[in-house]
């Protein structure tokens, strides 16, 4: 600031020696003029100085009045567009954007509208060249009769406004001189005026017109005339009637006063005032004046919001997954009007969030019964945890906001977190739900919901079809399709693949019987003996095949064969397949001790079901920019992660879950129908411990789905596996959704069966095996034996953190 103080008091030093050689000449060209002359240079000497004074701020003579708007920038101007995303058939699905705009052609904007704006806001436009000198007139005259001045800024000055912002553009500055009070409005206004006339220099009228219907703001978050039709008036830019461009024309002096939602007296009387002015030039009669003042404003309101549309938590992921490619190419989501075309389907999506309102509904109702109105937060012993309320409450915007505003008062903080106020509440059945609680206490209410993810892709394709990340977007925007969970048996795809490809097959025998392992418990860092047990706790002792194993979820014979093979190999395989987690390498893992999320584990099913072939997700299929040219387009790579042997194998076993004795998925046949009959399915449920995660995925050649379903925290879920099991909470949800999809006659290309192996593979390696076991053997139902029981020895600690 010294350094800026110290210049200027150089520069005016300079300007006292410059201004006393100016008067020594000054005097020599008046001395012996008549007075007439002496006017004229004085007059001459004033435009001069003027031109001279806007040249230096055009050029910024020494850093004096601060950076301009090139004239590439004023040729090529900025404009921030939304950028729109669009389904695979065809839908607008939302928009990403700072400023709620769609540019449109002049063309396309009923010649009215400008008609209207002409008359109210520039009546001159197509005389003056940016600069109306006879309103600067009329404004000081205003000023000096009646002590206020009217507006005299032209259309070209407004829309150097809107598209430079010149007054809260950091990048324009006023320089030097802005530091002075007083000065640095001057600064800023002589820049609008050199940028309105270069403007008028390089477009003509229409093209102004057009750039500043594109700019202007109309309130409620809608830019430019096109959304502005559409937020009001529900209606395009060509099909505006007059009366409804008056009201848009009449906002242009106040977004706030003359809003028609916000303050509709003022709005009308404004409107009026507009169209009087279209009758003070002649453009319509009195007779229409007076009808259309007569008029109603009629609205028909849609305000948009980043987060409105469709499929908002898939809107989210693509968001989220395109900002390492906008931090490599430089694009903007919000402002550079790209066009983003996606691969989820719009009606596919509707019969997934269908099927996961309608199941999740049940879950919750199954939850409340369970649980009533006790706390449903519990530790591993079965006890409520003390405090868990509290504890969680401080991760919330409130208590965040309040520590923020209180930071040294945990007293003041805690008593509003415990005051009642007024809190909207989710219900599935009130969308208005608002009761008197505090904030402590609505944590509790909201803590008693049980939660979901889905997914479904095409497994040939990696195309993500439809997403559904929690059972409600404006309640809880986090995505239960990233979210990290134990995915209890689902992860034997992984032990049973792994297997097939080191020589296993189907019909080979494994025992079923108790055994112990050793493993290092991470607390105490010893080894220390482990011994997995079956989810219903009891082992036959019989010789079992792979597929019947796999097909009752027998923890025994997973591990054994995990073992078999190796642990890191089994994790390798996950790894090829698609999951993306880092794995513990323990026994455990084979029963799914380590998290993974949903996207990753369907598509790894997708893998088995696409012959072995492994694609990444894919969530975009290609970008156009503003002009036209596509600057992104998805890769279609495919990589052979297991042999096809492998994969056909495992096709066998998935549909054994469904199909052969004491299958743990057999509860999905309640769900298909004739139209399902010309298709394979096949699945596997998975339960975590205490059955805090529910999983299930189903499997068809040409698409695959999964759901998830749990506590928003792993302490709160079901007390039993008759409620909280895969089969019974997550399976619905995937049952409902093919259902609906294999009964639309839209998607009838996904119907096709697995069919016979396409190279040759000796039958009796995966047919006529299924019934080496008589399922009346085991002791319990066999839906109840999907879970990750991981049994201890006594002595050994029973979390599987301690594997």
């Amino acid at each position: 600031m010294r350094t800026v103080f110290k210049f200027l008091k150089i520069m005016l030093h300079v300007m006292r020696k410059g201004w006393r050689a100016f008067k020594i000449w000054y005097k020599g060209l008046y001395k012996g003029r008549p007075w007439y002359m002496r006017c004229l240079v004085a007059m001459a000497t004033l435009v001069v100085c003027f031109i001279l004074y806007l040249i230096a701020v055009d050029i910024n003579f020494l850093w004096l009045f601060g950076k301009s708007p090139s004239t590439s920038s004023i040729m090529n101007p900025p404009s921030l567009e939304a950028s729109f995303i669009y389904s695979a058939d065809g839908v607008e699905i939302g928009k990403f954007y700072d400023e709620n705009r769609t540019p449109v052609k002049f063309n396309e904007i009923n010649p009215e509208f400008f008609t209207v704006l002409i008359d109210t806001e520039d009546e001159r436009f197509y005389s003056h060249h940016g600069i109306d000198f006879g309103g600067m007139l009329a404004a000081t005259k205003d000023l000096l009769v009646h002590g206020r001045a009217r507006g005299a800024s032209t259309i070209t000055q407004q829309l150097v406004k809107n598209m430079f912002r010149m007054r809260t553009n950091k990048e324009y500055t006023t320089g030097l001189l802005g530091y002075i009070p007083g000065v640095k409005m001057v600064i800023t206004k002589t820049k609008e005026w050199i940028i309105a006339t270069k403007l008028e220099m390089f477009y003509n009228k229409e093209e102004i017109l057009e750039m500043y219907a594109n700019t202007v703001d109309f309130g409620s978050n809608s830019f430019g005339i096109k959304t502005a039709a559409r937020t009001y008036f529900d209606t395009t830019p060509d099909s505006l009637k007059v009366q409804e461009s008056a009201v848009l024309v009449g906002l242009l002096k106040a977004t706030s006063t003359y809003n028609p939602i916000l303050n509709p007296q003022n709005s009308l009387k404004r409107r009026n005032v507009v169209l009087g002015e279209m009758l003070g030039h002649g453009h319509i009669t009195q007779q229409q004046c007076d009808s259309l003042k007569a008029l109603p404003i009629e609205l028909h309101f849609n305000a948009g919001n980043a987060y409105d549309g469709q499929a908002l938590y898939f809107k989210q992921e693509v968001a989220r997954q395109l900002q390492d490619w906008c931090q490599k190419t430089g694009h903007d989501l919000n402002t550079d009007g790209l066009k983003i075309y996606t691969t989820l389907d719009t009606r596919m999506q509707r019969h997934a969030e269908h099927a996961v309102s309608e199941k999740m509904r049940i879950v919750q109702r199954n939850f409340k019964e369970h649980w009533g109105d006790n706390d449903c937060w519990i530790d591993d012993e079965g006890k409520v945890i003390a405090n868990f309320v509290e504890e969680k409450a401080q991760h919330t915007d409130a208590y965040r906001n309040l520590l923020a505003r209180y930071p040294n008062d945990l007293d003041s903080v805690n008593y509003y977190m415990n005051k009642p106020h007024r809190v909207h509440l989710f219900d599935y059945e009130n969308d208005s739900l608002y009761m008197e609680m505090s904030s402590i206490d609505s944590v509790r209410y909201m803590l008693h919901f049980m939660h979901t993810g889905f997914i479904a892709m095409e497994p040939h394709t990696g195309h993500v079809k439809a997403w559904v990340g929690d059972v409600d977007y404006d309640t809880w925007k986090y995505d239960n399709v990233h979210a990290m969970h134990q995915p209890g048996s689902t992860f034997k795809l992984f032990v049973y693949s792994a297997a097939m490809e080191h020589g296993m097959a189907p019909c080979i025998h494994r025992r079923d019987e108790m055994f112990d392992t050793v493993v290092l418990n991470k607390k105490t860092n010893e080894m220390e003996h482990w011994r997995p047990t079956n989810a219903n706790g009891q082992f036959s002792g019989a010789d079992v095949t792979l597929r019947t194993a796999f097909a009752q979820s027998l923890n025994s014979i997973a591990v054994r064969v995990a073992l078999d093979v190796g642990i890191p190999i089994v994790a390798q395989t996950a790894r090829d397949m698609g999951v993306k987690s880092e794995l513990e390498e323990t026994p455990a893992m084979a029963l799914g001790a380590s998290d993974v999320n949903l996207l990753e584990l369907v598509n790894s099913f997708c893998t088995v079901a696409n012959d072995g072939k492994h694609h990444d997700p894919v969530l975009v299929t290609r970008i156009i920019d503003r002009d036209g040219n596509e600057v992104f387009r998805a890769p279609a790579d495919t990589e052979q992660a297991i042999t096809y042997r492998t994969a056909f194998f495992m096709q066998q076993m998935l549909m054994a879950g469904m199909t052969d004795a004491g299958g743990t998925s057999g509860a999905f046949n309640q769900y298909k129908t004739p139209a399902m009959a010309d298709t394979d399915f096949g699945g596997k449920t998975g339960t975590s411990n205490r059955h805090a995660d529910a999983w299930f995925v189903c499997v068809t050649p040409k698409l695959v789905c999964g759901a998830w379903v749990g506590g928003q925290y792993r302490q709160i879920h079901f007390r039993t596996g008759a409620m909280g099991q895969g089969s019974r909470s997550a399976l619905p949800i995937c049952g409902a959704f093919m259902q609906s999809v294999f009964g639309d006659r839209r998607f009838r290309n996904y119907h096709k069966r697995f069919g016979r192996p396409k190279e040759y593979i000796n039958p009796a390696l995966y047919e006529g095996c299924s019934t080496d076991i008589d399922a009346d053997s085991l002791l319990n139902d066999s839906t109840l034996i999907d879970s990750l029981n991981v049994g201890f020895n006594p002595e050994v600690p029973t979390s599987p953190d301690s594997i």
